[in-house]
């Protein structure tokens, strides 16, 4: 099971078999799921048979260690090359056979004999096959061939028939290879995820064992150089790990106790220990994969389109084959033999393979291509869609700002001493868990006094006593309830406040001491993100919970133009539902629950992988899994260069098959002639959409 039409066959041949509920195929893993009743299944495997092919029911231990084992022909790769080879070389032995001595009996006997071994060590599984369809009526690529080869060797071109057949054997297996490099090109990360790991056992001792066997809360420790073996949280040590395979980051990330390290990332500098926190099976780089091969599995809109193409074709053009052979003889005087070998050139040309393979090897290439940059795209549909945004919603926290609070700005007030009013507030902020007074603590990062009667001031602020004075640290709220805020204070107040700022004061005897100034900041690769959107012509609008001051701000600093605040979920998606009346397409790119109905109801959704929620990510279409905003337009540029090559290999295709079809009608094209030109065709545009492979980098962003 190579291709679309191979995968028509056989849903075709498991349509009248009762019982069978669903069909799931993995073209890349040439695998097929079968959701069906138990009494059913061995049905099912007959009328699987009966259309020529050799299903191998497959359990779970056995799916890994087969997959893209064999060749095309259900041969080990090294053996169908030999065997391959062999038939090639009895087929050149029947062409010298017929150069040399064409009319002596003997060796005609001989020529014919070679030509015979030629057809039979290439050509067997393609005649199983072309004589299955020919029993069903089908007219596949198999059954063209066998009905081609068959009738120039009965008509005495049986040196051109034992070549034609070896030719095509020949391409076809290249093919195969090319197309499983597109196919397997993501599988290669499973070689990135070490089969064993050193983890501590109940005695304290250190041993390797199988990753496979690792429980989640198990002690894995990764040593310098090492490929880590199983997602993790970091419990000791610190290191750089390089993250590539999973997120496509090319500088390596500083990890350290309480970060998370992913399955095939290497440890580069130091040893760490960390905390499994997935099963093998179930790693962020397990599902990378498994999401992808489910995505290659999904037909495209183009492939969908040459799929229904090709059907039409094909027997459009055995039409003509049939009547070049019934009707050339009484319109031009033509000899039987010759109208006889013209229609089984045509028959060879009516090969849509060329055409049909131009699709899903480009859309593969494309969906591997994404996915080794840290993009991971769930589906040929969403990867062709994205070409055609117009604008991107982008929500605010974790999408173009950290998501995380900092200290931005500090002044002292009332003449406080600068230094001490810093050390007292992270006194004050350190016993708290609040977030705005941890982003105070680690913005002053200095040794602090101690605080005696430390208490909380739910939705205000801590207070205190350090050094012997009571102090608060506190929002607005509290300092305006205590008496505390003048006319100046309230002005430098409302300066930060609405800049998106939010102020906290520390106040003691004497009165408001100083002013900390937090603030979610912008990601430094989001400017980025938001021109390189422009540059491909698509606009960008920020939706956020936040409100409309704040969000002026940050997309001011964004280079945002149209910024909407104070938006609940439901306010999101009919802000989306407004932006496709008057954009068009619209993607929608968030990070949390709030952000799940706005990504379902956008044409593209875009998830922020690594500090996205799972709502989000399931209800998106694609998922960018380290939070590089820039990979947004990456996406874009990915699928304006993939839709462009969809369409050079299917102008391609056809054009060759035009030229080719109108030469065996009014001139001398021969039999290899057209199988050179047809698996000429299918492998120039397997090589055009493998270029998408080479990926796209970063600084790449512009159309197709």
């Amino acid at each position: 099971m190579d291709c679309s039409s191979e995968e028509s066959e056989i849903r075709r041949a498991l349509e009248k078999v009762a019982g069978v509920r669903s069909l799931g195929f993995q073209l890349g893993a040439r695998q097929l799921r079968i959701d069906a009743d138990a009494a059913a299944f061995a049905p099912a495997l007959d009328a699987i048979r009966k259309a020529g092919f050799d299903p191998q029911p497959l359990d779970a231990p056995e799916l890994a260690a087969r997959t893209g084992a064999a060749d095309d022909h259900g041969h080990e790769p090294e053996a169908g090359a030999k065997r391959l080879g062999f038939a090639l070389a009895f087929a050149v032995g029947a062409e010298a056979v017929s150069f040399l001595a064409p009319e002596a009996l003997p060796w005609k006997i001989a020529g014919m004999a070679l030509a015979a071994v030629a057809i039979w060590l290439s050509g067997l599984d393609v005649y199983k096959k072309g004589m299955a369809a020919l029993f069903r009526g089908k007219l596949n690529i198999n059954a063209l061939m066998s009905v081609a080869v068959t009738g120039a060797f009965f008509i005495g071109e049986w040196p051109e028939a034992a070549m034609v057949m070896a030719l095509y054997a020949i391409a076809e297996l290249i093919e195969a290879r090319a197309v499983d490099r597109a196919r397997n090109s993501i599988k290669d990360l499973l070689d990135m995820a070490p089969e064993k790991a050193l983890t501590l056992s109940a005695d304290g001792s250190w041993a390797e064992r199988p990753a496979a066997e690792i429980a989640v809360g198990a002690i894995v420790r990764a040593r310098p150089g090492e490929r880590v073996a199983l997602d993790g949280v970091v419990i000791r040590g610190e290191s750089a790990v390089n993250q590539a395979p999973i997120t496509g980051e090319s500088i390596p990330v500083d990890k350290s106790p309480g970060d998370q390290v992913f399955a095939g990332t290497i440890n580069e500098t130091g040893e760490i220990e960390f905390r499994v926190s997935a099963a093998s099976a179930n790693t962020t780089l397990a599902r990378i994969i498994h999401a992808v091969e489910q995505a290659q599995g999904a037909r495209a809109p183009t492939q969908r389109f040459v799929d229904r193409f090709a059907a039409v074709y094909t027997p459009a053009v055995f039409a003509i084959a049939v009547a070049t052979a019934v009707l050339l003889p009484w319109l031009a005087g033509a000899a039987w033999l010759e109208s006889i070998y013209k229609a089984l050139v045509l028959l060879v040309i009516a090969c849509p393979c060329a055409l049909v393979i131009s699709t899903p090897v480009t859309v593969v290439s494309g969906l591997s291509a994404a996915a080794r940059r840290g993009i991971l795209v769930k589906g040929g549909t969403f990867l062709e869609q994205a070409r055609l945004l117009k604008a991107v919603a982008l929500d605010k926290t974790g999408t173009i700002t950290e998501g995380k609070p900092r200290l931005v700005d500090f002044k002292a007030w009332g003449g406080a001493d600068e230094g001490r009013a810093k050390r007292l507030a992270a006194a004050l902020a350190s016993r708290s868990d609040h977030p705005v007074s941890k982003a105070i603590a680690a913005g002053i990062a200095l040794e602090v006094p101690s605080v005696d009667d430390f208490n909380a001031l739910a939705g205000r602020g801590v207070e205190g006593s350090v050094e012997g004075e009571r102090l608060l640290l506190g929002n607005h709220r509290v300092m305006h309830e205590r008496g505390l805020c003048g006319p100046e204070l309230e002005a430098e107040l409302s300066r930060h406040e609405s800049q998106g700022r939010t102020i906290t004061m520390l106040a003691g005897a004497s009165g408001v001491l100083g002013l900390f100034a937090v603030a979610d900041t912008i990601k430094e690769s989001s400017r980025t993100a938001i021109s390189d959107l422009a540059k491909l012509g698509v606009a960008s609008v920020m939706l956020t919970g936040d409100n409309q001051a704040t969000a002026r701000s940050i997309a001011k600093e964004a280079g945002i133009g149209d910024a909407r605040g104070d938006l609940l979920p439901e306010a999101k998606l009919d802000a989306i539902r407004d932006m496709q009346k008057r954009y068009g397409a619209v993607g929608m790119t968030g990070d949390g629950i709030n952000d799940a109905p706005a990504l379902a109801q956008a044409d593209v959704g875009f998830a922020m992988g690594a500090a996205g929620t799972d709502t989000a990510m399931e209800a998106a279409d694609v998922v960018i899994m380290n939070d590089d905003l820039r990979r947004v337009a990456e996406t874009v540029s990915l699928s304006r260069r993939t839709h462009a090559i969809l369409w050079q290999n299917i102008a391609f295709a056809l054009g060759v098959k035009s030229v080719f079809l109108a030469w065996a009608v009014f001139g001398d094209a021969s039999m290899w002639m057209a199988v050179f030109a047809d698996m000429g065709a299918s492998l120039l545009v397997v090589a055009n959409g493998l270029r998408l492979l080479g990926g796209q980098r970063s600084d790449e962003r512009g159309g197709a």
